[in-house]
């Protein structure tokens, strides 16, 4: 299916209509919430296209911000401005992401034989757009309608700013595209593909990674830094790291954890295939790695009386929305009662949470269910979350997505 983006004038960034709210609803956006719902839309002053700058105003007329309309999505606002003197134009784009690579750079992630997130959504004023660095190469995921009409504009500042050797379109989540009416295919935008899988370095370590066909924008960025905490405790241990992706986890704790040995489990045959080759490609002859459904695995596991000293849990995203949240903290809990049947005693268990529906305080709650149920004390040795160079935005906390606990269970 060729793209489907709205050609909407964009030169000047200023408003085309006013999107007025109901009573009694403007106070999220006085605090500079990016995100106005449906629900909270009184009316459509004017004929905005998609994709179109827009004022948000009180149903008494009080400028509130600018944003850019959608009509097709829930999230009918995403504001960028909350200053009726600021315009939406090019400008503010480009300065907005140089401001955001500017921040990587001060954060020391600009080694480029590396790896990191240069732009993320809200966490840089920048709603709907992702773009990650791999080495000489960008990728560029858009979950956004407003900004898939901009993003010309887009990779023109990156190719500016960064010089890469080529930039990917990766397309958003199939259920996030449908709900913004959104047809991006996964494609080159500049510059020219890779031949292969690209070889980054992270904390001493390399990894391939497949930018045309891996999840995501192709590797687990956000988990960088809780890779290498994880592996300080896991010398001398057996671990068996579930959904194990490109076995970043697991190549951690073999190599720079100098674990005694590592089994390394995913559902999906390509990602075993990757996370044997990111194992050899460092050295780990004792990382084994198994294509296996992870719950039936565990269930095994625990059938035949096996032990480890370490487990780690980083299972893909269980709760799309607040509604699948009980279904996806039943799921959580299997997973980590498990993991307490199979850790000797003092093992560590590393588990996480990708599900943004899922708070930090309901994945905590989850487990002291765990430990209940289990009948084992479970120690908080680390409380941890994204790299720092996926921000979250003191305005819209949704963006705390990623819980990654570490503890120690006696």
């Amino acid at each position: 299916m060729p793209d489907a983006v709205p050609h909407v004038d964009t030169g000047e960034g200023l408003p085309t209509a006013t999107i007025v709210l109901k009573p009694k609803r403007a106070r999220p956006f006085f605090g500079r919430h990016p995100w106005v719902l449906d629900s909270a839309v009184l009316r459509v002053d004017g004929a905005p296209a998609d994709g179109a700058v827009v004022d948000l105003a009180t149903h008494d007329g009080q400028f509130v911000g600018r944003g850019l309309w959608n009509s097709t999505s829930r999230l009918r606002v995403r504001l960028y401005a909350f200053d009726a003197a600021t315009k939406l134009d090019d400008a503010l784009w480009q300065a907005r992401i140089e401001a955001a690579v500017r921040l990587r750079r001060t954060l020391g992630l600009d080694d480029p034989a590396g790896a990191a997130r240069l732009v993320n959504s809200e966490g840089d004023d920048l709603s709907g757009l992702i773009v990650d660095r791999y080495g000489d190469y960008l990728a560029v995921q858009v979950t956004a309608l407003a900004m898939a009409s901009r993003l010309d504009t887009i990779c023109d500042t990156l190719q500016t700013l960064v010089a890469p050797r080529g930039i990917l379109l990766r397309g958003a989540e199939r259920g996030l595209a449908k709900l913004e009416g959104l047809h991006l295919a996964d494609r080159l935008v500049r510059g020219s593909a890779p031949a292969g899988p690209i070889f980054v370095h992270e904390h001493g370590l390399r990894f391939g990674i497949d930018l045309a066909e891996g999840q995501k924008t192709g590797y687990y960025l956000d988990q960088r830094d809780n890779r290498h905490a994880a592996a300080r405790y896991a010398q001398g241990r057996r671990v068996l790291d579930m959904f194990c992706y490109s076995g970043g986890f697991s190549v951690a704790c073999a190599v720079a954890g100098r674990a005694a040995s590592v089994l390394a489990v995913d559902s999906s045959a390509k990602a075993a295939t990757l996370a044997k080759a990111n194992a050899d490609l460092n050295g780990a002859a004792n990382v084994a790695v198994e294509t296996a459904d992870a719950f039936e695995k565990l269930d095994a596991l625990l059938a035949a009386g096996e032990r480890f000293g370490m487990v780690v849990l980083d299972p893909p995203k269980f709760a799309r929305s607040r509604a699948s949240l009980d279904d996806a903290l039943r799921a959580y809990h299997r997973i980590n009662r498990a993991a307490l049947g199979l850790l000797e005693p003092g093992g560590i268990l590393v588990t996480c949470s990708c599900s943004g529906s899922v708070s930090r305080e309901d994945f905590l709650q989850m487990l002291a269910g765990v430990a209940q149920r289990g009948r084992r004390p479970i120690q908080l040795l680390e409380c941890r979350g994204a790299a720092p160079d996926h921000p979250v935005s003191a305005s819209c906390l949704e963006g705390e997505y990623l819980k990654c606990v570490i503890a120690r269970v006696p």
